[in-house]
C-alpha cells in the first residue's frame, strides 16, 4: 500500500510540488525569521556578556537596559568597594560619541571606558595590538567589525588617528568582540582617556562593575549592594536578561518579527491545506477503488498519513536548507548580519511546525477518503 500512496502522490506532479513549495516557503520564513530575531537579541546584551572579569553590575536605580544607562555620582564606586563580599570594583564608562577621520563620513559609535589600572571591562580578545598599548595617551581599540564598517577592505593600521568629540585619539589595537544592537562601532579606552572624549555633565559614570569575592554568590552580593547603597545592582545574567526583556517588551522588534513569522505558518496551512484537499478530491477514484476492493480505513489513513509525512519531510528539508544558506551567506558577506546563525532551537520549532501543517492539512484530507464511498467508484 506505500508504493500505491507514493506513486499516487508523485503521479500528480502539479499538486505534489505546490504541497512541497507551501510547507518550504513556510520553513523559510519561519526559520530565516526566527534566526535574525534571535540575532538581534543576542546583540541587545552582547556588550554585557563580553565583560567576563566582573560578575555584578551596578547602575542607577532606573536604568533597565545596557543602553540606558544613567550618571552616577563618583562616590558610588567608592561606596561599593566598602560593601562586604565585594572583591573589588570598577568605575565602567558607556556613552555615544561621533566620529570624524579623513575619507570617512561622520559617523556615531559607543563609547566604552575602562578602568584605568586594570582594563576591568576590556574584552579578552584582541586581534591587533595588545592590552598594554592602551596606556599611551590618547590611545583608543575598536572593534574589528567597527574597523571594517568604517575602512571596508583597508588593513589595519596602528597609530590611525581619529578625531573624537573634537578630540584627538590614537588607534592601537583591534578587539574581537561581537556587535551589539546600538552601532556597529565599539571605542575602548581607558576610563580617565574615556573621558575626555565623552561629551560633558556631572555625572558621567554609568555602571560600578564589581567582582564578588571567593566563596560568595553574585546574586547575594548584588542584593547587598542594592541594600547598603540604594543603587540597583544585578548579576551579569541578570543583566543579560533584564536588557533582552526590555527588547522584547518595550520594542517593536518582536512584533515585526512575529508577524512575519505568523504569515510563514498561515501561508504554509493554507497553500498545503487547499492542495491536498484537491489532490484528496482528485483521487477519489483510486481510493474509492482500493476500498471496494477490500482495503480497510486504517490502510486507507496509513496512505494519506505517508503522503502528508512525504510532503512534510521533503518541504522542511528544502525550506530549511534554503533558510540556512541564507542567514550563513548573509552572516559572511553583509557586515549587518555578522554572526547570525540558525539556532538547533528555530530548527526544531520549524519541524513543529511543518507537523501541525500537515496534520492540519491531512485531517480534512483524511476524513474525506475515510467517508468515500466504495460504491462511487463504479458511478458514471
Amino acid at each position: 500500500m506505500s508504493w500505491i500512496a507514493l506513486r499516487m502522490l508523485v503521479g500528480d506532479t502539479a499538486k505534489y510540488l505546490g504541497m512541497i513549495f507551501g510547507v518550504a516557503f513556510s520553513v523559510l520564513l519561519i526559520t530565516q525569521q526566527s534566526s535574525i530575531f534571535l540575532g538581534l537579541l543576542q546583540r541587545s546584551a552582547a556588550a554585557v556578556v563580553e565583560v567576563r572579569d566582573a560578575d555584578i553590575w551596578v547602575m542607577d536605580p532606573r536604568v533597565q537596559f545596557i543602553d540606558g544607562a544613567r550618571g552616577l555620582p563618583d562616590t558610588a564606586l567608592q561606596r561599593v568597594r566598602g560593601v562586604p563580599g565585594v572583591a573589588w570594583a570598577a568605575p565602567h564608562l558607556r556613552t555615544t560619541t561621533t566620529i570624524a577621520t579623513a575619507g570617512v563620513e561622520l559617523t556615531a559609535a559607543t563609547l566604552v571606558g575602562v578602568d584605568d589600572a586594570s582594563l576591568a571591562g576590556l574584552p579578552a580578545q584582541l586581534s591587533h595590538g595588545t592590552r598594554e598599548a592602551l596606556s599611551a595617551p590618547g590611545a583608543v581599540m575598536l572593534n574589528g567589525s567597527g574597523w571594517t564598517f568604517l575602512f571596508k577592505d583597508r588593513p589595519f593600521e596602528p597609530g590611525l588617528e581619529l578625531e573624537l568629540n573634537d578630540s584627538r585619539a590614537v588607534v592601537v589595537g583591534l578587539l574581537d568582540t561581537s556587535q551589539t544592537l546600538s552601532q556597529q562601532v565599539q571605542i575602548y579606552a581607558r576610563y580617565g582617556t574615556a573621558l575626555s572624549f565623552a561629551p560633558g555633565g556631572r555625572n558621567r559614570l554609568s555602571f560600578v562593575l564589581a567582582k564578588a569575592a571567593p566563596g560568595e554568590d553574585p546574586r547575594a552580593v548584588a542584593q547587598r549592594i542594592q541594600d547598603v547603597t540604594g543603587l540597583k545592582a544585578l548579576s551579569r545574567e541578570e543583566f543579560r536578561d533584564a536588557t533582552q526583556r526590555y527588547i522584547i517588551f518595550n520594542t517593536g522588534i518582536p512584533q515585526s518579527f512575529a508577524s512575519v513569522v505568523t504569515l510563514g505558518v498561515v501561508v504554509g496551512i493554507v497553500v498545503v491545506a487547499l492542495t491536498f484537499s484537491l489532490f484528496i478530491r482528485d483521487n477519489a477514484r483510486q481510493f474509492g477503488a482500493l476500498r471496494a476492493i477490500g482495503v480497510s480505513g486504517w490502510q486507507l489513513a496509513g496512505m494519506v498519513m505517508l503522503q502528508g509525512a512525504v510532503v512534510g519531510v521533503v518541504g522542511y528539508a528544502i525550506g530549511l536548507g534554503m533558510a540556512t544558506w541564507l542567514v550563513e551567506t548573509s552572516a559572511q558577506n553583509v557586515l549587518a548580519f555578522q554572526g547570525f546563525f540558525v539556532p538547533w532551537q528555530v530548527a526544531a520549532l520549524s519541524a513543529a511546525i511543518v507537523v501541525l501543517i500537515i496534520a492540519w492539512a491531512g485531517l480534512g484530507g483524511l476524513r474525506r477518503v475515510l467517508k468515500l464511498d466504495p460504491a462511487a467508484v463504479f458511478r458514471g
